[in-house]
């Protein structure tokens, strides 16, 4: 820890701030120059913010540098600049916010020609953002008075950066009333509409994706505050004037007019869809949303619908022509006129529109018969995921739709009519099932001759499904009833035949497990190794023990689910707790138990002279060897080893000729260990000396003589096994 001894090595940055020369170039060569200014090195700060550092950190980030200069080194300096100046010290920000010649240099950027650079763009980008979050109301005042600043943003809105400081302006500024008057000036700028008129065939691609991006975004950061902001709060005036029918006509407008280009149709499809979210969710677990009915946060605007229905012809004009494509090649071969990202979009407008379940909308799709044009697109491109997705989806919303039960309105509701008529539509003008069916057989025909199964099979089995279990319960299930049974006689007997047999075992195969997991453990864990006891008698005792683990031990969950109100009840519970002991259990052993220790225990005689353990004496083994008999079982002396006791104690267990029989019963009634407490003048006694080489005095006298043979130990030869 070398901190500990202010061993700590002193910056760079310090000895070239001695110099009285010093320059700002010099500073932003050192590599921690950025540490230094963010840990409020005064010294640096001091000189930073100085008119002419400041001056010439903003040239930096908005001048463009020499191009003869190195790639690689050529954008070092305006990248350290920026950093300095977005650094978030408050010097810095103080300088820069309220020096207006600053601001009126950062200005200057926006009123370049396009194309902008775009490292430039970002770093000027960053600095403006840094400022609408620090130095807001200074920032915005400055703004206000620049009446061609959202002309100059929209002008350079090819370049994203553009687009990141328009939606800094909308989500950064705090508080909520000078948001408000924000959104009011931008509102008044008619920044929407000017978004809108450049989604437009006569646009280049990269300001059309922008501007649909920008708007699209400002749908949901507007929609997400104004769902986190109290109720009397202001609408979004961005969010309203979107919204509305006038907008939203306009935009289609400018998409279908003059020639067709499929930017066009691409970026203001993406905005309707936006429009249409009525939840941001991943596509995991959709289907499942909408079979359950799909409970939304908000409701579409009717403006909305109604700008939308009448251009519908249009998208449908789209799927019947689209923009010119080339061939493409494909994994599969080569794709003459392919789906084309138009085409897609526009089935995904479809399925968003049908999950609104607007009667107007769903009886448009009717007369257009769209939802037949695709199932054509669904059979004809059936290596095209991503279009059998939003055709299931279309399906789905179709035969999800509550019924005439579930609706709040009488059955001759409207509503209900037209849905069902785009249930008729879908059985009897599409042919659905006749169509589920002709696929099927046709590529179970191309896999029996070594064909590849098609691409689509799997979402028509979904398809497929969803048919069966709306037909046996769902919101039109008597409707699909009676279209099943109007089928021709030869149709409904292959429909049968193929949900009895073919489709039952469809979904067998698509259930069953890819690897079992029944004998898979840990892999730390041994191969080779087994378990103490059988699986089976594991397994057992495990479920006796489960089943009736929570009646004996008295717990249940609810005394678990609020910890403040009952965090005494598990300790009261376990001082209730019984334990239930028979005293008459080996009611023998017992007694023959406290008889031995009352016999052979001897009580400590205080009357004898207390012995001074620290007294140095000479060791008498006698007085070991004899002290070792105590209790009437010989032991060996404490260098013996463990194993020679061991083997006693099994020699014993055998008994003798001389044992009682009262001990020989209570061993056999009793199997397991057992204290023996014996006589001491019995065999165990007499066998056990029988193996040691003289009296005690021998053993004291070979000690003194030092006798290299060690006689007084234990013989283990000599020892005599007992008789049996």
């Amino acid at each position: 820890m070398f901190w500990k001894f202010d061993l700590h090595t002193t910056s760079h940055i310090d000895q070239l701030l001695d110099r009285e020369d010093v320059t700002l170039k010099e500073l932003m060569e050192e590599d921690d120059v950025l540490q230094e200014c963010k840990a409020q090195n005064r010294r640096l700060l001091l000189f930073l913010s100085q008119d002419h550092c400041m001056q010439e950190l903003v040239s930096l980030i908005t001048t463009e540098p020499p191009a003869d200069l190195e790639e690689r080194s050529r954008f070092k300096f305006p990248n350290v600049a920026c950093e300095l100046l977005t650094s978030d010290v408050s010097l810095i920000n103080d300088k820069l916010g309220g020096d207006e010649s600053l601001l009126e240099m950062l200005y200057h950027f926006l009123e370049q020609d396009p194309p902008l650079n775009p490292l430039l763009a970002s770093f000027f980008s960053k600095t403006i953002g840094n400022l609408i979050a620090r130095k807001t109301e200074q920032l915005i005042t400055f703004l206000k008075k620049k009446e061609g600043f959202i002309g100059l943003v929209l002008k350079h809105i090819d370049a994203s950066a553009m687009m990141d400081l328009l939606l800094r302006l909308i989500s950064c500024v705090e508080p909520a009333s000078l948001r408000q008057e924000v959104l009011q000036w931008l509102n008044e700028e008619k920044l929407v509409q000017r978004l809108t008129e450049l989604i437009h065939s006569g646009k280049d691609e990269e300001r059309q994706s922008n501007a649909s991006q920008t708007l699209c975004d400002i749908i949901r950061l507007s929609r997400d505050q104004a769902n986190q902001m109290q109720e009397n709060v202001e609408s979004d005036p961005l969010l309203a004037v979107i919204e509305m029918q006038e907008t939203v006509a306009g935009l289609l407008k400018n998409m279908f007019e003059g020639e067709r280009s499929e930017t066009s149709i691409v970026n203001g499809t993406q905005v309707l869809l936006t429009l249409l979210e009525t939840r941001r969710s991943g596509l995991e677990g959709l289907m499942d949303l909408y079979s359950q009915g799909y409970e939304r946060s908000y409701t579409v605007s009717s403006s909305i619908l109604n700008a939308i229905e009448s251009h519908l012809k249009d998208f449908q004009q789209v799927l019947l022509d689209p923009p010119k494509k080339s061939a493409i090649l494909t994994t599969v071969g080569v794709l003459e006129q392919p789906l084309g990202n138009a085409r897609l979009h526009v089935v995904r407008l479809v399925a968003a529109l049908l999950q609104t379940t607007s009667p107007t909308i769903c009886q448009e799709l009717c007369n257009l018969t769209t939802m037949d044009l695709l199932l054509d697109l669904f059979f004809k491109y059936s290596w095209n995921n991503f279009l059998h997705f939003q055709v299931e989806l279309c399906v789905s919303a179709v035969l999800n739709h509550p019924s005439s039960e579930e609706l709040s309105g009488p059955a001759s509701d409207p509503q209900t009519s037209v849905h069902n008529a785009l249930v008729a539509h879908l059985f009897q003008k599409c042919r659905l099932v006749q169509r589920i069916l002709d696929a099927w057989e046709e590529n179970d025909k191309i896999q029996a001759n070594g064909g590849t199964r098609r691409g689509n099979m799997g979402h028509l089995t979904r398809i497929a499904n969803m048919v069966v279990q709306n037909l046996e319960k769902g919101p039109v299930q008597t409707q699909i009833a009676d279209l099943i049974k109007e089928l021709p006689e030869d149709c409904r007997g292959r429909w049968e035949s193929f949900v009895d047999e073919t489709l039952r075992e469809t979904n067998r195969r698509n259930t069953v497990e890819l690897v079992s997991t029944h004998n898979m453990h840990s892999s730390s864990e041994d191969d080779d190794m087994e378990g103490p006891f059988p699986n089976d008698l594991s397994l057992q005792q495990i479920q006796q023990m489960t089943a009736n683990f929570v009646d004996q031990f008295g717990f249940n969950d609810e005394e678990f689910s609020e910890h403040d109100e009952n965090i005494n009840a598990t300790f009261d519970r376990i001082a209730e707790i019984n334990f239930n002991l028979d005293a008459d259990d080996n009611s023998a052993n017992a007694a023959a138990f406290e008889a031995c220790c009352k016999e052979r225990i001897r009580q400590f005689d205080d009357a004898e002279e207390e012995e001074d353990i620290w007294e140095e004496k000479e060791i008498n083994y006698a007085t070991q060897a004899k002290s070792r008999t105590r209790f009437g079982v010989s032991q060996t002396l404490e260098g013996s080893s463990r194993s020679s006791m061991e083997n006693g104690d099994r020699q014993q267990d055998h008994g003798s000729g001389s044992d009682d029989g009262d001990d020989s019963e209570h061993k056999s009634a009793n199997p397991g260990w057992t204290a023996d407490f014996r006589d001491s003048g019995g065999t165990g006694v007499s066998q056990s000396a029988s193996g040691w080489e003289g009296p005690a005095d021998t053993v004291e006298e070979a000690a003194k003589n030092g006798d290299a043979q060690g006689t007084g130990w234990a013989n283990f030869t000599e020892f005599q096994p007992f008789d049996g």
